[in-house]
């Protein structure tokens, strides 16, 4: 929810958070899915100025700010990042990078010490170079390996959540209920 957001923890004291930016809901379904399995706050970027509903169009508005590096305000803030230890981190693909709003949101918060776990959707594009992205604005966090989930599967993204926290949970040798 775009806003101030300043909870202690999130229920059942998890210190885990699911920011997201999406355009056309799939990435806030995806974002929803893991939020419910994980027990994660939850916070929007939500741009102040709000993008164009046209899909062709927003195409070319995002390739014009990928090109000139702009950096979109967002709209609200999270009060105290520092309460999350992981951080799940959303995003729609647009050619093959993060919206630049992603951008604005990593140079705006410390995430030294933190674990970041990226999660995307797109029509096939995959993460492309997005995990590494995070890691080069991010050198001081622990940046796992990302789930993409494509844009025909969001709106039922349960199993593959699922999956991904389980394969992280064993990556980091916890269970998935404390990942």
């Amino acid at each position: 929810t775009a806003g101030g957001l300043d909870a202690e923890h999130g229920k059942d004291g998890s210190s885990a958070l699911v920011v997201y930016f999406s355009w056309s809901g799939n990435t806030e379904n995806v974002a929803n899915a893991i939020a419910g399995q994980t027990g994660a706050d939850v916070f929007e970027i939500v741009p102040e100025e709000a993008y164009i509903d046209d899909y062709n169009a927003l195409l070319d508005i995002a390739a014009e700010e990928k090109e000139k590096g702009v950096r979109p305000a967002i709209a609200g803030s999270i009060d105290d990042i520092s309460q999350y230890d992981i951080i799940y981190v959303g995003y729609p693909n647009w050619w093959s990078d993060m919206p630049m709003i992603l951008y604005t949101f990593f140079e705006s918060y410390d995430l030294a010490g933190k674990t970041i776990a990226p999660f995307c959707t797109s029509g096939g594009s995959g993460l492309s170079g997005t995990v590494g992205s995070i890691r080069e604005l991010e050198p001081d966090a622990d940046v796992l390996d990302g789930l993409h989930i494509s844009s025909s599967a969001a709106s039922a993204p349960d199993q593959a959540v699922s999956d991904w926290l389980e394969s992280l949970a064993a990556d980091q040798g916890e269970t998935a209920s404390n990942i």
